[in-house]
C-alpha cells in the first residue's frame, strides 16, 4: 500500500503453478456492465509486465473477450481467469461479466476467490445489483476493495464518487470506505478537462506521477500539502478504529505520530480481515506507456492486503453419503478437493474445466473421482465416476500455458474431463469427496425451441446436453403436457447467447416458438354420455356399448372412476377396459386437447356381445362416452397458479405490488426482510408471468429478485380462455 520497491517482471509476469497456498492471491472482480473490469485486467496485466504494449499475450491470444460471442455481443459474457505475477505472488485475476443475465458466471468467481474488487464507474456510480452483491460478500466476510474507474470522463468527480462509496458500502460505518490515494490532475486541456496524472499516497505523504507513462515517486508541494493532511487524518483515524491494537487509538489523540510501516501494516491485516474496505483510482495506460495510473498501488494492495488462501475459509466437504469431513485449510499435503467452477468448449482441444483446488495436490494424468452436483432437476446428468486429467494448464487469453500440478489454493485449466460439469467436486479415487454446492439461482424465462430440420432435429439432443454441462443456470426441460423443448434462461441475453452456442459451437440451428404453459380441462357440471362402437362388417366384428356419467370434483382431485353396473350388463372382464378407454382420453383432452382432471366417471350401464366384445372395443367405447359427455356440458380450461416470492427495495414496492395486480395476482402478504428490502408473497397464473425475469429487471432498475412454485391449476376467466385459445387455434 505504501512507496515500496517493485521488479519490472517481464518475462516473470506470465504467472505459472504456485509453489505454496501463501504465494497465491485469488480475486475476483465485480461491477456493473460497462464500468471498466475488462479494461482494468488488461491494465493490471500489462503493468505486471505479462503483456506487450499493444495489449497482447505475449505468446499471442488477446487477454479477454477470447470468445467469439463476446466480440459479437461487445460485452463480456462469461468468467475468464487472467493470472499475472507481482513480486513474486500469483494474482488470480477472475473477470466476470456484469450483465444481470450472466450472474451465474459471477457466482461462479466469488466461489472461486477469496477477495473481491469492486470496481465502479466515476461516470455512472453504483447500480443496484452491485450493491446486492456488496451485501452477499459482506454476509460472508469477504474482504473487499473499491476501484474507481474511468476519472477521464467529463462528469468523473473522485470526491462525490468516495461520498457514494462511503454511504452505499458503508452501511453503519461509513469511516471503514475510505480513499488510500487522491487523484492528481494536469493541467486543462482546450476542452476545460483536467486529465488525472498522478496520485497523492495518504499515508505516505508522496506523490505517484504516472504522466510519463511509468510511475514515478516525488514529494507533493505547494497547495497539496494541505488537501493530503485532512484526507490523512481522517483515513488514519479509520485505520486505527478497525486496528487489532486498542492500544493505538489512545496514542494516536494522545498525540502520538504514528509510524507509516505500522499504519500501512494495520491497514493490510484489516482489509485482509474484512472489516476495512480501500477505495483506490485506476485508469489504463496511454499507448505506448507500460503502466496505467493506479495499476501498482492495486497490486501491492491486492499482494500485501487480500488474504491468501490459508486465510479463507473452504466450503463444507462431506462423503458421498453426508458424513462430514474435517480437513486442514488449504494443505497441499490433505487429501484433494477440487471444483470445477466452469465448464467450456475449446475448438482445439475439447472441454475445458477451470478447477479451484481447495485441498491436496492436482496432478496431469491423476484418474480423480467426478462426484455430481445433483442438478437433476434443471435436466443435467447426475453422475459419480472416476476420470482420468489430462493435461493441466494455466491460462491465458487463447494461449494455454502447461503445468504439471495444481497445489491447494491455486486455480487451473484441466483437459478432457469428459463427464465433469460446473459445480462438481474432484476428489481421490479411493476417498471420494463432496462439496458443499455454491448458491446458483433458478433459471426463470422460458425459450421454447424447435430443430430448424432433420439434420438439425439428428444433433439437438447432444447439443442441449452439452449446453446444459457447461451452464448450470440453465435448465432443460422435455414438457410431456405441450411436447415442447424448453430451455429455462436467466434473461434475454442468456437466452441469446444459448441460441448463438448453439449454432456455432455445435452447429444446430433451432427456431424460436411461443411458450405454452401446461393447461388442463375439467367439466362444469354433471353431464352423460353414450359410447357406441359397433362394427360387422363381415369377419370378427366389434361390439362394445357403455353408459357414463361425469361429474366434476375438487381441485387436484385428477380422474376418479367408479363401477356402478348391475346385473352385468358390461361383463366385469371388460370394466377395466372402459376405464382404460376413459383415462387414455381424459390425457388426449375432450375439447381443447388438454389434459382432463378433476372429475369423477362412473360407469352404469352398457351392452357386450358374446362373440364380438373384446376389450380393445370396450376402450374405443369408453373414449367415446367421454367424448358425447364432453360435447354436453360446459367445459372449464384450467391455468396453472404459482406462488411468486418477490424480494424488492422499499422504493419499488408499490410498483411492483401494482405490477402483480395487472397480471390477475392476488398479494397474500409481505414482510420486512434486511437491508431496506420488502418479501412480496402473491398468487399469480404462469401464463402471466412467461417474461416476468425481464419485466421484474426493468421495473425494479434490476435490484429486486423473485422465485416461484407451482402451486394448483384453476379455472381460467372466459375471457381469457377465449384470448388463448383465439390464439392456439391461429399458431396451428
Amino acid at each position: 500500500m505504501g512507496d515500496k520497491a517493485h521488479t519490472h517482471p517481464g518475462a516473470a509476469g506470465r504467472a505459472q503453478a504456485a509453489d505454496r497456498p501463501t504465494s497465491v492471491r485469488n480475486v475476483v472482480l465485480v461491477g456493473h456492465s460497462g464500468s471498466g473490469k475488462t479494461t482494468l485486467v488488461e491494465a493490471l496485466a500489462l503493468t505486471a509486465g505479462a503483456v506487450n504494449r499493444a495489449g497482447r499475450v505475449e505468446d499471442g491470444g488477446t487477454v479477454s473477450d477470447h470468445d467469439e460471442i463476446e466480440h459479437r455481443q461487445q460485452r463480456s459474457v462469461q468468467l475468464s481467469l487472467v493470472p499475472v505475477e507481482w513480486n513474486g505472488i500469483k494474482v488470480n485475476l477472475l473477470d466476470t461479466p456484469g450483465y444481470a443475465d450472466f450472474v451465474g458466471e459471477l457466482r461462479a468467481g466469488l466461489r472461486a476467490a477469496d477477495a473481491a474488487l469492486f470496481v465502479v464507474s466515476a461516470a455512472d456510480g453504483v447500480d443496484g445489483s452491485t450493491r446486492m452483491v456488496w451485501d452477499e460478500c459482506a454476509a460472508v466476510g469477504m474482504p473487499r476493495a473499491i476501484v474507481v474507474t474511468h476519472l477521464e470522463a467529463a462528469r468523473a468527480d473522485f470526491e462525490e464518487m468516495n461520498r457514494i462509496c462511503a454511504e452505499t458500502f458503508g452501511g453503519d460505518d461509513p469511516d471503514a470506505v475510505l480513499p488510500l490515494y487522491l487523484p492528481l490532475r494536469g493541467p486543462e486541456g482546450p476542452d476545460g478537462h483536467a486529465p488525472v496524472t498522478g496520485l497523492i499516497g495518504l499515508l505516505t505523504r508522496k506523490l505517484f506521477d504516472y504522466a510519463g507513462g511509468e510511475r514515478v515517486a516525488n514529494e507533493p508541494v505547494g497547495d497539496q500539502v494541505p488537501l493530503i493532511e485532512e484526507a490523512r487524518g481522517r483515513l488514519i483515524e479509520g485505520i486505527i478504529s478497525e486496528s487489532e491494537d486498542e492500544t493505538l487509538m489512545d496514542r494516536y489523540l494522545g498525540g502520538e505520530d504514528v509510524d507509516v510501516k505500522t499504519l500501512i501494516d494495520d491497514a493490510e491485516r484489516a482489509v485482509a480481515r474484512g472489516v476495512f474496505f480501500p477505495v483506490l483510482a485506476a485508469a489504463p495506460a496511454a499507448p505506448g506507456a507500460r503502466q496505467g495510473l493506479g495499476t501498482v498501488e492495486l497490486l501491492d494492495l491486492i499482494t500485501n492486503g487480500f488474504p491468501t488462501p490459508l486465510e479463507h475459509g473452504t466450503p463444507q466437504v462431506t462423503t458421498p453419503d453426508g458424513r462430514p469431513r474435517e480437513l486442514k485449510p488449504c494443505d497441499p499435503d490433505a487429501p484433494l478437493v477440487a471444483e470445477v467452477v466452469k465448464t467450456s468448449s475449446d475448438p482445439y482441444v475439447g472441454r475445458l474445466s477451470l478447477v479451484r483446488v481447495f485441498s491436496g495436490t492436482l496432478r496431469a494424468d491423476q484418474t480423480v473421482h467426478v462426484s455430481g452436483h445433483g442438478l437433476t432437476d434443471r435436466g443435467h446428468e447426475d453422475h459419480d465416476v472416476d476420470e482420468r486429467v489430462g493435461a493441466l494448464s494455466t491460462p491465458f487469453g487463447k494461449v494455454q500455458r502447461p503445468v504439471s500440478h495444481v497445489i491447494a489454493g491455486d486455480l487451473a485449466c484441466v483437459a478432457k474431463l469428459s463427464r465433469a460439469e460446473t459445480g462438481d467436486t474432484l476428489s481421490a479415487k479411493d476417498d471420494p469427496l463432496l462439496m458443499e454446492p455454491w448458491e446458483m439461482p433458478d433459471p426463470l424465462l422460458p425459450l421454447a425451441i424447435e430443430a430448424h430440420s432433420k439434420a438439425d432435429e439428428d444433433k439437438l439432443s447432444q447439443g442441449l446436453s452439452r449446453l446444459v454441462a457447461e451452464d448450470p443456470m440453465m435448465r432443460l426441460e422435455q414438457n410431456q403436457d405441450t411436447h415442447q423443448v424448453v430451455l429455462w434462461c436467466l434473461g434475454e441475453a442468456h437466452a441469446d447467447v444459448a441460441l448463438e452456442r448453439l449454432r456455432s459451437r455445435y452447429g444446430v440451428q433451432v427456431d424460436v416458438v411461443p411458450h405454452r404453459v401446461s393447461l388442463r380441462e375439467t367439466f362444469g357440471g354433471r353431464a352423460s354420455g353414450r359410447g357406441r362402437h359397433v362394427k360387422q362388417s363381415g369377419g370378427h366384428g366389434q361390439f362394445a356399448i357403455c353408459e357414463i356419467e361425469v361429474e366434476p370434483l375438487p381441485n387436484g382431485s385428477g380422474v376418479e372412476f367408479v363401477d356402478k353396473v348391475v346385473g352385468g350388463a358390461v361383463p366385469r372382464q371388460f370394466v377395466p377396459s372402459v376405464e382404460k378407454g376413459v383415462r387414455a382420453q381424459a390425457r388426449k383432452g375432450v375439447a381443447a386437447g388438454h389434459p382432463l382432471v378433476d372429475v369423477r366417471v362412473t360407469l352404469l350401464d352398457g351392452k357386450a356381445h358374446s362373440v364380438d366384445s373384446s376389450d380393445a372395443a370396450f376402450q374405443t367405447a369408453g373414449a367415446l362416452a367421454l367424448r358425447e359427455a364432453a360435447a354436453e356440458a360446459k367445459i372449464h380450461l384450467l391455468e396453472p397458479v404459482a406462488e411468486v416470492s418477490v424480494l424488492v427495495g422499499d422504493d419499488y414496492v408499490g410498483a411492483v405490488m401494482s405490477d402483480l395486480s395487472g397480471r390477475r395476482g392476488r398479494v397474500l402478504g409481505t414482510e420486512q426482510s434486511p437491508g431496506g428490502r420488502t418479501l412480496i408473497r402473491a398468487e399469480v397464473p404462469e401464463i402471466e408471468i412467461g417474461r416476468y425475469a425481464v419485466d421484474l429487471r426493468s421495473l425494479s432498475h434490476g435490484t429486486a429478485r423473485f422465485s416461484r412454485r407451482y402451486v394448483r391449476h384453476e379455472p381460467m376467466p372466459p375471457q381469457v380462455a377465449e384470448r388463448v385459445e383465439g390464439e392456439a387455434h391461429a399458431a396451428s
